[in-house]
């Protein structure tokens, strides 16, 4: 039985990449997960990240809590889809720790990467598909913020283009799309990327 792929969608809030791993995940009869999330432990640690009245949480602290719901994502659920043949579709992984603790919260970028890389086992997507949204296009999106989507205008700044940095020193790794235009058009870039890179579909 060849092992399945891990396909990570990623980008700033408000870029349609919940609504997008959905839909490639259907597409391909994936398994759907996310970050932090995806186990019971991961949901706990997801409601104290996202909670807005934790916005004095420290970075260190923000950065951990993230590798440890990562750590039991992995052992929990990606590693065995992933051993029995089955896609994995994770609406955010890696690169969203890079991006925001990293670039975002100022820590140094090595750092989380070897973080990440611990909590994983060395465990890294197959493809990631960043949808690159411009900054006042996701802000006029915006809902009711959490924790992450209440940050000034400069934090989401600094994450968008930390994405696209990780993208730029990677594109074997990564493919940068259009994340404007309808739901169908989106995913139909997604769909093309996820074909011509991986060979699925």
């Amino acid at each position: 039985m060849s092992r399945g792929r891990l396909i990570a969608l990623e980008g700033g809030e408000a870029s349609g990449k919940s609504t997008q791993a959905v839909r490639l995940a259907d597409r391909l009869g994936a398994v759907l997960t996310r970050e932090p999330g995806g186990t019971e432990v991961g949901e706990r640690i997801r409601a104290v990240l996202l909670d807005p009245a934790l916005a004095g949480l420290d970075a260190r602290a923000e950065a951990l809590l993230m590798a440890a719901a990562r750590a039991e994502h992995v052992a929990g659920v990606i590693r065995p889809a992933l051993a029995a043949g089955r896609d994995v579709v994770s609406d955010r992984y890696a690169g969203s720790s890079l991006a925001y603790q990293g670039f975002g919260r100022g820590l140094a970028v090595d750092e989380v990467r070897w973080l990440s890389g611990w909590a994983t086992s060395g465990l890294w997507p197959d493809l990631t598909i960043l949808l690159d949204v411009p900054a006042e296009v996701a802000r006029s999106r915006r809902g009711a913020p959490d924790r992450f989507e209440a940050e000034d205008d400069a934090f989401h700044d600094r994450v968008l283009v930390g994405f696209r940095k990780l993208a730029g020193a990677d594109p074997e790794a990564w493919v940068v799309l259009d994340g404007t235009g309808d739901v169908d058009t989106v995913a139909a870039r997604a769909w093309t990327a996820v074909h011509e890179r991986l060979g699925l579909g």
